[in-house]
């Protein structure tokens, strides 16, 4: 258990850092803050004071960023807070499926891997079929042909947990239908 000072303490912490964010015009250290804050939201302990300084929509928002680090920063944090069920509702709320679908398509291999866990983890009744749409499950296809063992997995991950198989054998035959590899290209390793 954690003392009141403890809990106060952290939260201090997160909100000096939220609006180190918000006031400072250094690119550098906006990428320090958004790492720490992607980091922080890794602990449960941090979950409810992330809720409350609403960091969610900060990550939201960095998925739109020109800045590579700070959608992939932004990108790791959702992931991390995307498992905790009314994080999960802010970002379902915020238009968060497309803005992290955007990010299949980014070049680096650990945004997409975040986007694809992020999107496992929004997966609702609800969500289901947009997060399943054919599109995404094209993507999903091309990536469990990746080189990148990690990209292959989880999209196999993914095929496995997100979709039925009809879903899966139906995008499958879309693709074939397509003669070029038009959509969604591979990350650089």
């Amino acid at each position: 258990m954690m003392s009141l000072t403890e809990v106060s303490d952290r939260f201090e912490y997160l909100q000096t850092l939220v609006t180190e964010f918000q006031d400072t015009d250094s690119e550098e250290a906006k990428e320090q803050v958004l790492a720490n804050l992607a980091n922080f939201a890794y602990d449960p302990k941090n979950i409810e004071h992330l809720r409350e300084l609403q960091v969610t929509d900060l990550f939201l928002d960095m998925l739109t960023e020109e800045n590579e680090n700070f959608v992939e920063f932004g990108m790791g944090g959702l992931c991390n807070l995307s498992m905790d069920p009314e994080c999960r509702d802010v970002i379902l709320q915020g238009g968060g499926i497309s803005l992290v679908t955007n990010c299949l398509s980014k070049r680096r291999e650990e945004t997409v891997l975040s986007a694809i866990t992020t999107l496992m983890n929004l997966t609702t009744p609800a969500s289901r079929s947009q997060i399943t749409e054919p599109g995404i499950l094209q993507c999903m296809l091309r990536f469990s042909l990746a080189e990148s063992p990690r990209l292959r997995n989880l999209a196999a991950v993914f095929l496995q947990d997100c979709c039925s198989e009809e879903q899966v054998r139906q995008a499958e035959q879309q693709m074939q239908g397509q003669q070029a590899a038009v959509g969604i290209p591979l990350p650089k390793d």
